[in-house]
């Protein structure tokens, strides 16, 4: 008996699965230094609620953020409106469902992260840069950023991980379509309901090895940052 089936694996979720991880990771990346560096910089009324909320896919069912996600995006509503009618497309049950999803899934552990890193870096050496007349883009950019950059990047590469294997939002968004939006966590589900045990096992072998990978990146940047 063949356990896994390699020669009639689709390599298209894969492939979309490392697309939309690594879009998401970029959106993730950019929003994650700023949400981070403001929660670690600044003061401001309901600074504590508005962590929170970015924390809240940490907390929730996918279940229940998919139906947010849903609600908000739907060609109902007035954002899928938006963009149907501005651009032509809608947002859910496409690629772009699938991006939103992952970058959902990915930022708030990006979030966290980036705020602890810029949290241990000295206000001295900071300081001590705008007394030397640099600006605040180049204080981040020069200081800020450089000293917590090994933290920052395993929280990248973390990231990625979780927006690679995202499957509750992405299925209730995004959908299972076969060659559009089927990402590799749908197409495990798929093989499986499907009684496609020996395709399943093979998808779970490639997705686990990857998963391996990235986590040994991470443990080695980790590690490298502490040092």
């Amino acid at each position: 008996m063949n356990i896994f089936d390699w020669s009639s694996i689709d390599w298209f979720p894969i492939w979309l699965s490392f697309r939309v991880a690594t879009l998401a990771t970029l959106i993730a990346l950019i929003l994650g230094l700023s949400c981070g560096w403001l929660l670690a910089r600044k003061n401001f009324l309901g600074k504590e609620w508005l962590d929170s909320f970015i924390a809240l896919p940490l907390v929730l069912p996918p279940t229940v953020l998919g139906y947010y996600l849903l609600v908000v995006l739907g060609n109902r509503s007035p954002v899928g409106q938006f963009f149907e009618n501005t651009f032509g497309f809608r947002l859910t049950f496409t690629v772009t469902a699938a991006v939103i999803a992952a970058t959902i899934h990915a930022l708030p552990l990006m979030v966290k992260s980036v705020r602890a890193a810029f949290e241990q870096v000295p206000t001295q050496l900071e300081n001590a840069a705008r007394l030397l007349g640099a600006s605040e883009w180049r204080v981040f950019f020069t200081v800020t950023l450089p000293l917590a950059g090994r933290t920052v990047l395993a929280a990248t590469v973390l990231a990625f991980a979780r927006a690679l294997g995202d499957f509750g939002v992405t299925i209730m968004i995004a959908g299972n379509i076969p060659g559009r939006t089927q990402t590799a966590a749908v197409a495990i589900y798929d093989y499986v309901q499907a009684g496609k045990d020996a395709q399943a096992a093979a998808l779970v072998v490639v997705v686990s090895v990857l998963a391996l990978v990235i986590m040994y990146a991470t443990n080695r940047l980790s590690h490298r940052a502490l040092a």
